[in-house]
């Protein structure tokens, strides 16, 4: 047997829910993804990032279960897990796991075991950003537009550019999680993650970027989209995949132009369902062709009467959303539109930045060009575009 060196680092894993809202006759943990639990998925990756002490919460009545997905999972490391009974809270369940830490350790990662896709390289960039005195959380930007409501009125748009959506696992330093753990004790007071608690005994909690695949299994939903991400038919693509799109709309909108993702004072805009951006709505096209997830007017045209008025960034960042929960990121697209005005040279940097941004930071590259006075664009009628995209696997 190898003798394996004491980390100085451990990761919680939380596996006590019940899984009420997932409909499952099992606590969550253990319910099959495919010929593996939930709970096994997510012990896979845990055991290939760094070398940590492994602590299973477990719902009462199933520590066996846990065990063997543990031993199952741990391959070599097996000494390094074990498995403790959770508590009738999520808050209770981490504090069984802390009592169970060794004397070594001086980092600790809290991870759901509903993240059962969380991949190795996020459970070791949190580890690695935790500080003697801060706290650490991967999360992901908020691409949906958010409201204000007060029972069925909508108050108010909220301003999501300050909003993120947290992950696990979330990494603290030992000594100052099992301070904060006794003060949330000796209050009563009950937290939704880690990283809120902490914070509360006055602790500093920095963000760091997530993985789309990183989502929680909470409803029968998230189960199938985790069953798509580990169909064997996908696994068997292992490189990008490519897709092309084209649209083409006519000058005689109202208001001003919008193409590429800008605004352009002066120009004759664009008539469409929504904003009339030809180059967006081509790159929309690309990504989801692509993808195999249909075209545009299947997820945004008139039967979609949410989208009327909508510019080219709200259609970027919902195709990314898409892509995301079909298992793809997005690689990189070039982008082609053919029009005698607006004059692109001069903003075509400005265009590139919004565009790629919207797309959560994917390279986009976009060129323009004159047809001479041939064609549809080249009398002045309009402007056509075309995409090329390619999306990548993101397991």
């Amino acid at each position: 047997m190898t003798l394996l060196p004491v980390p100085a680092t451990a990761i919680i894993v939380v596996a006590a829910g019940s899984g009420t809202r997932l409909g499952a006759d099992a606590p969550k943990a253990l319910v099959g993804i495919d010929e593996h639990s939930v709970l096994r998925h997510a012990l896979d990756q845990v055991f290939q990032a760094a070398p940590a002490q492994v602590i299973v919460v477990a719902p009462a009545g199933h520590e066996g279960d846990a065990e063997s997905e543990l031993r199952a999972a741990a391959g070599d490391r097996v000494e390094l897990g074990r498995v403790v009974t959770g508590g009738a809270t999520r808050q209770q369940s981490v504090a069984a796991g802390l009592r169970a830490l060794w004397g070594d350790v001086e980092t600790v990662l809290v991870h759901d075991a509903a993240r059962p896709l969380t991949p190795a390289a996020q459970i070791d960039a949190v580890a690695q950003a935790v500080t003697d005195d801060r706290g650490v959380l991967p999360a992901l930007p908020v691409v949906n537009t958010l409201k204000r409501v007060s029972g069925s009125a909508v108050v108010e748009a909220v301003d999501r550019s300050e909003l993120v959506a947290a992950q696990t696992p979330q990494g603290f330093p030992r000594a100052l999680l099992e301070k904060a753990y006794a003060l949330a004790l000796d209050s009563g007071a009950e937290y939704t993650d880690d990283a809120a608690l902490y914070a509360a005994a006055g602790h500093p909690v920095v963000h760091i970027p997530g993985s789309p695949v990183a989502f929680k299994i909470t409803v029968p939903a998230d189960l199938e989209r985790a069953r798509r991400l580990l169909s064997p038919e996908r696994g068997s693509t292992t490189v990008g995949r490519v897709g092309i799109g084209t649209d083409v709309h006519a000058f005689g909108g109202e208001g001003d132009l919008w193409l590429a993702g800008l605004q352009w004072p002066g120009e004759t805009a664009l008539s469409g369902h929504s904003d009339g951006d030809a180059v967006a709505h081509a790159i929309v096209d690309a990504l989801l062709g692509a993808a195999g997830l249909g075209d545009i007017g299947e997820h945004f045209g008139t039967a979609h009467p949410e989208y009327a008025g909508a510019h080219g960034d709200v259609f970027l960042a919902r195709t990314r959303e898409l892509l995301a929960d079909a298992g793809f990121g997005i690689g990189n697209v070039s982008v082609q539109f053919q029009g005698n005005r607006p004059r692109f040279s001069g903003r075509r940097a400005e265009a590139e930045r919004v565009l790629s941004a919207a797309l959560g930071g994917a390279p986009v590259s976009v060129t323009a060009t004159t047809t001479d006075g041939l064609g549809f664009s080249g009398r002045g009628d309009g402007i056509s575009a075309m995409a090329v995209a390619m999306v990548v696997p993101l397991v």
